[in-house]
């Protein structure tokens, strides 16, 4: 088998996502119908549209399952990818996809290899105790940052679970992070103004990847709109932990401005602009230390593509950014910076003034003073450069619209 057989020599998405799905060196794995000598054919995929343009791994010979793949949950999506999906998701149903000429991707194993030990879809299978199962895969610029998802359904087309696979140093601490936070959501999630989270199924550690496994959401759930005002209710309800309000906590002698600036420091010792981050968490020291604020959770990307809404509750997905002990407000920060910089394409320095006018907005109605606001305001745009740097630092590289960007705008906010 040459290298331009084998996808997983490829460089853009559709090899990333092989080497990610198809890891272990025995598999075979060939564009045609072909396997190499001494190996059995253990699947196939279509791959849609072209090799040099892929999309979508899809199972070959499961009408019912890959038809699924395409139509379940596009009531989530963007109206163009949701009207491709559909055309496709049409012809699936009615069993032409795989009649036509759309490319095949051919996976064997050597004769007498369990598929189990080897394939990641198989063990899946075994892990969620369906047999047969088939497992469906977008496929999307590689990038460090992002996470290879199977979609897992029953032969029925039944979605059995999602697959989110850690493949690098950056990409194995969100996944082990967001298991963290799955496995602690049950005791809370759904009860009063919380949102309801998918349940963890499973965490796995498969060929030197980081797997978790979760339940597949709702059918019938529906995407909330970009322009959807804050859940505050459902803010502070993350944020306690379904309980009481903690009380409003000076910033000086807290363990987040502590982890805060051991973050600051860690940064500085292994990359320059951390120095300008050790001096951004002191100057918010000098500037805030006495301001008083609340304390809690953060789901961590509270955004409106991480938001669903199913029988009228509120349920959000994608928790590997969640976290402990940071100012009660980080939510709403985070709704407003990602906004503007992600839907509106505004720079980091508009995306920090979003923030600004999203808390004087509704500040008040999450117990924040005017002081208070402004610590939340500065304090998160420090943590959102710690967490580039996080990323950066474990394989990821930095990116662009935040770094240096994100500490420009912290420093330009010390002489306003």
């Amino acid at each position: 088998m040459t290298a331009t057989q084998d996808p997983r020599a490829r460089t853009d998405g559709l090899g990333w996502v092989s080497r990610a799905v198809f890891g272990d060196p025995r598999i075979g794995l060939t564009v045609g119908d072909g396997a190499p000598p001494g190996h059995t054919v253990v699947a196939r995929y279509t791959v849609v549209p072209s090799v040099e343009r892929a999309r979508f791994l899809l199972p070959r010979g499961a009408v019912r399952a890959t038809a699924a793949a395409l139509l379940a949950y596009n009531a989530l999506r963007p109206p163009k990818v949701r009207a491709v999906r559909a055309g496709l998701g049409a012809l699936a149903r009615v069993g032409v996809l795989d009649a036509a000429r759309f490319p095949t991707l051919t996976v064997s194993l050597p004769e007498g290899v369990d598929p189990a030990g080897a394939l990641l879809a198989a063990h899946l299978a075994d892990v969620l105790d369906v047999r047969p199962a088939y497992a469906a895969c977008g496929v999307r610029p590689p990038d460090p940052n992002h996470k290879p998802t199977l979609q897992v359904f029953a032969a029925d087309g039944r979605p059995l679970g999602y697959a989110k696979i850690g493949w690098n140093d950056a990409t194995r601490a969100l996944v082990t992070a967001e298991c963290a936070a799955l496995r602690a959501l049950p005791a809370v999630a759904g009860v009063g103004e919380h949102p309801a989270a998918p349940g963890l199924l499973a965490e796995l550690t498969w060929a030197g990847q980081v797997i978790a496994v979760v339940d597949p959401l709702p059918l019938s759930v529906r995407g909330v709109p970009a322009d959807d005002p804050p859940r505050l209710g459902a803010l502070l309800a993350v944020a306690r932990r379904g309980g009481p309000p903690t009380g409003p906590r000076p910033l000086a002698g807290s363990t987040f401005l502590a982890r805060l600036g051991a973050e600051a420091a860690r940064a500085a010792e292994a990359d320059p602009a951390g120095n300008r981050a050790v001096a951004a968490v002191a100057a918010l020291a000098g500037r805030h230390g006495g301001t008083r604020v609340e304390f809690g959770h953060w789901h961590g990307d509270w955004v409106p593509w991480n938001l669903g809404v199913h029988g009228g509750r509120l349920v959000a997905w994608d928790w590997e950014h969640s976290g402990p002990d940071v100012p009660v407000g980080f939510d709403l920060a985070h709704d407003a910076f990602q906004r503007a910089l992600v839907l509106d394409g505004r720079s980091a320095a508009e995306a920090a003034r979003a923030v600004d006018a999203h808390l004087a907005r509704h500040g008040d109605r999450l117990g924040l003073s005017v002081a208070g606001r402004a610590l939340v305001a500065e304090a998160y745009l420090i943590e959102m450069w710690l967490r580039t740097w996080r990323l950066a630092s474990a394989g990821a590289g930095w990116n662009a619209a935040l770094h240096p960007a994100l500490l420009d705008t912290v420093e330009r906010r010390h002489y306003d």
